[in-house]
């Protein structure tokens, strides 16, 4: 065997340089090859860094997209664009667009990168009939980097050339059912069911963005109204791009709907209201059926007229909480007041006066009409507010409450006017009976509902110092008041009476000519109640359109009413 020997010294080499030399290799070789890693992550950062401008814009672009913001989308749009589309119609186009898919979220992703003069962005529209639509927004870019924009654009997944368009297939109505869960009977679908029928202009707009059919049938009145939405149940259908389909579905009927009508109740307020024209609603306050409307018999929730004295509630709480009057001060006894040189009689030139808690009671135009004035249209209208005037009801379908705004009420006649429920503000029955269930449930206003599944919501309107005051003074219309037609026996009843003259509210009183509060027969009938007044449970507000005064023809109502109600 032949064995190869290393040589370690003289003559001989080793195949592994010396440990000097190796060291002086590695000090060359170490900073070329930092240089070079070094050079090529710079490379791979500003290569990366480097994005065409087009994609940038296109980002900006999808992002502005997604917020459906179409100014900033058409800041992006490059001059021949512009010079194509205007600003409005390119709103209407996206607008539209979006209306006919029932859009309601829309998701874009990071742009890709160019290919020729397109960019394309990722996107994901999700809609109330159809589903979610997932496509590419292609868009063309210009030699300026700036969105070059077609109609088509307004969609995603929209070719040149064709147009959005949907099928839509709609479910069977809902059945409607009592607060028991029970079938309607017959009586109450005839009292307060309503119709359908083809959707009001005013309405097709709205209707169209939620995906009903254009030849639908639609709540016009009643609860078909006021419970559409949860009655129509889900359209389904084919929403198309030219011929072909991008997103479809199937209709799905919804379930039964139960009210918070209580059958009972509802027959008392329809049989009590008769052939007259007017409103009744009576509600529950208090506990988890706070706000339930649990009858709604005539024009309750669409009819507005003035209120008359029945506002002096909101007057009295705005007139408490500013402090510029207390429970015990008095007040002279007189038969009218003067503000801005005209009379404002008491109803049939009565003289009433005595502390606040009488003059309430005996709804006194000569105390409140000065507390009104004294207050200020800008407070007087901040108390409405709170109250639930100027706001849209909860209730679809139901009139909004109106006052004007502070400034165009006008002199301290106007504001005296408005305070005592005259001039032009205007109430329907159910904001009438909102305003005594905001007393009744210690200054909270309820959200009125018609739907049994509805949670109860509230919203504090004035303290309970207010409240507790204003109670004191509902309590003494019944008691020895202007409301005594309202005593049940045994039940402790708060209320307030109302008797609005219509030949006063359609402007200022020119001074010298008219005297509010005169005797008339030219008058609606109001009166708005809760009890047991120590732990109230229901809500009871009754109009009657040229009926005469409320305190004689509305209390005894409202009494048959609560009545029935407890």
């Amino acid at each position: 065997m032949i064995q190869s020997t290393p040589v370690t010294g003289g003559r001989g080499y080793s195949h592994r340089p010396p440990n000097g030399r190796r060291e002086r290799l590695f000090r060359h070789l170490v900073p070329v090859l930092l240089v070079g890693a070094l050079a090529f992550a710079l490379g791979v950062i500003f290569g990366s860094l480097h994005r065409p401008e087009e994609q940038d814009v296109a980002d900006d672009y999808a992002a502005a997209y997604a917020e459906r913001d179409y100014d900033a989308m058409y800041d992006l749009l490059g001059a021949a664009a512009k010079a194509r589309t205007t600003e409005e119609q390119f709103r209407a186009a996206h607008e539209d667009a979006h209306a006919t898919a029932t859009t309601e979220r829309i998701a874009t992703e990071e742009a890709d990168a160019p290919e020729g003069d397109t960019v394309t962005i990722a996107t994901t529209v999700d809609t109330r009939v159809f589903g979610a639509v997932k496509a590419d927004l292609e868009l063309p870019m210009d030699d300026e980097a700036r969105v070059d924009w077609q109609p088509h654009l307004a969609f995603p997944g929209v070719r040149r050339g064709e147009r959005l368009d949907r099928t839509i297939d709609m479910p069977e109505r809902a059945e409607l059912r009592d607060a028991n869960g029970d079938e309607l009977d017959a009586n109450t679908r005839a009292s307060i069911g309503g119709e359908t029928g083809p959707i009001p202009e005013e309405r097709a707009e709205e209707l169209r963005a939620e995906g009903v059919a254009d030849d639908a049938q639609v709540g016009l009145s009643g609860l078909e109204r006021a419970l559409d939405d949860q009655l129509r149940g889900k359209p389904g259908g084919r929403l198309r791009a030219g011929s072909r389909v991008l997103a479809a579905s199937r209709p799905r009927k919804a379930d039964p709907v139960r009210t918070t009508i209580v059958p009972k109740v509802q027959l008392a307020a329809q049989t009590n209201l008769g052939a007259r024209l007017g409103g009744v609603i009576a509600m529950r306050v208090g506990g988890r059926d706070d706000g339930d409307v649990i009858a709604a018999a005539g024009i309750g929730l669409s009819g507005l007229q003035p209120p008359g004295s029945t506002f002096k509630i909101i007057t009295l709480s705005g007139a408490l909480q500013a402090r510029i009057t207390k429970p015990t001060e008095e007040f002279p006894v007189a038969t009218a007041a003067t503000l801005s040189g005209v009379e404002l009689q008491n109803a049939n030139g009565e003289s009433c006066g005595g502390d606040l808690i009488e003059s309430f009671a005996h709804s006194c135009n000569s105390v409140f009409a000065p507390l009104g004035a004294e207050m200020g249209a800008k407070r007087l209208v901040a108390m409405a507010e709170r109250f639930g005037f100027n706001e849209t009801p909860a209730i679809e379908g139901a009139a909004t409450p109106t006052i004007p705004a502070a400034d165009e009420i006008g002199d301290d006649l106007a504001v005296g006017a408005s305070a005592i429920g005259q001039g032009r503000v205007q109430a329907n029955t159910l904001q009438m009976a909102l305003a005594a269930a905001t007393i009744a449930d210690r200054g909270n206003r309820p959200r009125p509902t018609l739907l049994a599944s509805d949670r109860p919501k509230s919203t504090r309107a004035i303290p309970a110092r207010v409240a507790r005051v204003v109670d004191r003074a509902m309590r003494a219309v019944v008691a020895y008041g202007t409301g005594v037609a309202a005593k049940i026996p045994g039940v402790v009843v708060a209320g307030k009476t109302g008797t609005a003259e219509l030949e006063q509210t359609q402007g200022e009183v020119p001074p010298g000519e008219e005297e509010i509060g005169q005797d008339t027969t030219d008058t609606t009938a109001w009166f708005t109640a809760y009890a047991p007044a120590k732990r109230p449970r229901v809500v009871v507000a009754v109009m009657l359109v040229e009926a005469g005064a409320g305190g004689d023809v509305a209390a005894p109502v409202a009494r048959a009413v609560l009545s029935e109600a407890l």
